[in-house]
């Protein structure tokens, strides 16, 4: 089955002049997380001369060095090598789904002129840990391709509606926002056609730097002047959630410095805090816990799939709930900070979904 990549490169060019540098970010990423040149090496499948070599070409490219060794110490990037490196963690967060779904439109042009033509499940969710893991599960599976879109809450379900996709993503918070998540859903569902999937519940939550050095823990804490906070994009689910929560607290936007400030993805803003540019974000524990950032829970949220009544009944759909529901996918996203399983794979009818979730 044919999958599609797109990567972005990093090349940098003088004014004026026709010669360029491509920068292995990953290599000088390597060397910050391990202090050794072998490691990057042997992650980038290199010989350790070739990477040295590289590494000499852009220290004198840009004129100052990236990486430097001291005897019986390792390596370690200089200052201007972290700051690199951490650019480079955050155009690839932010970059990340958008070159997914880029990939995705390109594989639906060209999959109908293809002799093999497996099964297409078109998956429309908000960008999320475990909707990569099940991505994950399902292209290991024959005779099946996914289709996957990031797109926010809400248009996922219009998606739906409209025939655009064959899975929507929907997730609510517990407590009092519930209500307010459930009365935007219960527009685009429809009691007749569509059945809800339980999938997993995640921790949201306030991302700040490890051993949170500004005593952040709560989100009145984040008016503190001297508090940088990065922010969601407007159409995102998150950002809809953390808007109801500062409502929820009276607490003015203008009152938080960076509120307008913001990223596209769970992973982008915690690499934002995680490089130093902002003091706390909000998003998913699994994100912080994957930039080695501390994280102080907020609420929890549950994540379900939507689909037609009649996608139920085809084999695509038998076998991603056969997938969902093993114990080999369960422990896959066990393994995800603040992901937990719940009730994976149980499906049931809109009215039920509504009065079994009104309140939680």
């Amino acid at each position: 089955m044919l999958q599609i990549e797109i990567e972005a490169v990093w090349r940098f060019r003088r004014e004026g002049s026709p010669r360029s540098a491509v920068v292995m970010l990953g290599v000088l990423n390597e060397i910050r997380k391990t202090g050794k040149i072998t490691s990057a090496a042997n992650d980038a499948q290199l010989s350790y001369r070739h990477v040295w070599n590289l590494i000499e070409q852009w220290s004198e490219f840009f004129g100052t060095p990236l990486v430097e060794t001291q005897r019986g110490k390792g390596s370690r990037l200089t200052p201007f090598g972290e700051r690199l490196v951490w650019a480079g963690e955050r155009m690839q967060a932010r970059l990340g789904p958008q070159l997914d779904n880029l990939a995705q439109e390109l594989a639906s042009e060209i999959k109908p002129f293809l002799e093999q033509r497996p099964s297409v499940i078109r998956v429309h969710a908000s960008h999320g840990f475990a909707v990569a893991k099940l991505r994950e599960f399902l292209d290991r599976e024959p005779g099946i391709g996914v289709d996957l879109r990031y797109v926010s809450n809400q248009h996922s379900l219009v998606s739906l509606a409209q025939g655009a996709c064959d899975l929507s993503g929907l997730h609510l918070p517990h407590g009092a926002l519930r209500a307010q998540g459930i009365k935007a859903a219960r527009e685009w569902l429809d009691p007749r056609e569509d059945r809800i999937i339980s999938f997993v519940t995640r921790e949201m939550g306030l991302m700040v730097a490890r051993g949170n050095p500004l005593h952040i823990g709560s989100i009145e804490d984040l008016t503190a002047p001297k508090v940088r906070f990065v922010n969601r994009d407007h159409d995102s689910g998150t950002r809809l959630l953390f808007d109801q929560l500062l409502a929820a607290h009276g607490i003015d936007e203008s009152r938080i410095n960076g509120a307008q400030q913001i990223e596209f993805t769970h992973a982008a803003v915690a690499a934002y805090v995680a490089s130093g540019m902002a003091d706390a974000s909000f998003g998913v524990e699994a994100a912080a816990r994957h930039f080695g950032l501390d994280f102080i829970r907020i609420l929890t949220e549950d994540y379900f799939f939507v689909c037609k009544r009649a996608f139920l009944d085809t084999e695509p759909t038998r076998r991603i709930l056969e997938i969902i529901r093993s114990a080999d996918f369960r422990a896959a996203v066990a393994t995800l900070p603040g992901y937990v399983p719940s009730d994976t794979g149980t499906v049931t009818g809109v009215k039920a979904f509504l009065e079994m979730h009104a309140v939680r």
